[in-house]
């Protein structure tokens, strides 16, 4: 009895130990006591990926706002790659201009460059030089890349002024839309002497005189031609490039103004002495002479793949900054200064609209207009 007893505490004391061996007495795969990791799920394969999200070009982020930015005003960045922190709106009318293309909505500009084009415009009518502004293109209200046109413009320091003048009237909305700028050239190397008078040089000369202006860009055969009536290089001549293309405008380009640290001017332009532009009529008049020869064999050209559009990154930080700010107050750009006329498919003579006040609807204006 007595081993018995014994044995059978012997038993209970060795069961005990037994159970606090991990993995005593139990098959393998139940002496785990931690879970076996998932076995990961496979994704589709690559070909049937969603590809990731393209960037929303920047030009869309900016030409869908219609009002400044209520910052400090600031040219941000280059001419092409940048954006107006503060931009100004110029009146579509003024004692001596008129803005032309109001459905752009880019008669906005840095201050210093709004408060330019007014001063030359009133400063050449006053001289007898000329009647007043037909004012293209400024920048868009916030500056940035452009839907359609321009590479530069974006930082609100160029302005399109063309070169003609404006007539003893109010132009319509329609008429401003349409009417195209009249070309200074009669062909390639040489200037219409009919509509490219001593007013136009003495335009392009008051323009280059104010010490804002770091350039202006006319094509190449006005170039030419200012040069051949100044009677060689002169000091103002030093502002005046020739640029492709502006052969019915000129294109004003100022400095960065005070303010603006994080603006990167353009510098002195080079190459702009009357030298250089005789050169470059020589050398497209004898190019145009050259006889012209077919190759034998045509080699195909390589299409060049397209830029792929600015986005936000491409441009100064702030820029975000200036996207995400309040809109700046001030008139309605174009609803409420200028009523399109009854036909606008058909240009007509101005309509003589009064300038609606804050406590005149869009309807009593038409009213009055009528009544008129």
């Amino acid at each position: 009895m007595r081993w018995k007893r014994t044995s059978g505490i012997i038993s209970a004391v060795v069961g005990m130990f037994v159970l606090t061996i991990p993995g005593a007495l139990a098959p393998p795969a139940l002496a785990q006591t931690a879970a076996a990791p998932p076995i990961p799920e496979l994704g589709p394969p690559a070909d049937k990926r969603p590809a990731p999200a393209k960037p929303v070009p920047a030009k869309k982020l900016f030409g869908a706002k219609t009002r400044g930015a209520a910052l400090k005003a600031r040219a941000i960045g280059y001419y092409s790659r940048g954006c107006l922190s503060g931009g100004q709106w110029l009146p579509v009318d003024g004692p001596a201009w008129q803005a032309m293309r109001l459905s752009r909505n880019r008669n906005w500009g840095h201050p210093v460059l709004v408060d330019l084009v007014k001063r030359l415009a009133t400063e050449a009518k006053a001289a007898g030089d000329w009647p007043g502004l037909l004012v293209g293109d400024l920048t868009q209200p916030r500056g940035g890349p452009m839907l359609t046109g321009h590479a530069s413009h974006q930082v609100g320091l160029d302005a399109d002024i063309w070169l003609t003048p404006m007539p003893d009237r109010r132009f319509t909305y329609t008429e401003r839309e349409r009417v195209s700028a009249v070309s200074m050239l009669k062909n390639t190397l040489e200037v219409n002497e009919k509509v490219f008078t001593p007013n136009v040089v003495a335009l392009i000369k008051r323009a280059a005189s104010f010490k804002e202006v770091e350039r202006i860009g006319v094509n190449p055969a006005i170039k030419l031609a200012l040069c051949r009536a100044a009677g060689g290089d002169k000091p103002w001549l030093g502002k005046i490039q020739g640029w492709r293309g502006h052969h019915y405008h000129m294109h004003i380009r100022i400095k960065c103004p005070p303010g603006s640290d994080s603006c990167r001017s353009q510098g002195k332009p080079k190459g702009t002495s009357c030298a250089v532009a005789e050169k470059w009529y020589a050398d497209t008049k004898a190019w145009m002479e050259k006889p012209k020869t077919r190759p034998k064999t045509k080699k195909k050209r390589k299409k060049r793949k397209p830029k792929p559009p600015l986005t936000l990154a491409d441009l100064p930080q702030a820029c975000r900054d200036v996207l995400a700010a309040d809109d700046l107050g001030g008139p309605e750009p174009i609803k409420n200064v200028l009523l399109p006329e009854a036909k606008p498919g058909r240009l007509s003579a101005a309509i003589a609209v009064p300038r609606p006040t804050p406590a005149m609807r869009p309807l009593e204006i038409l009213r009055r207009s009528q009544a008129q």
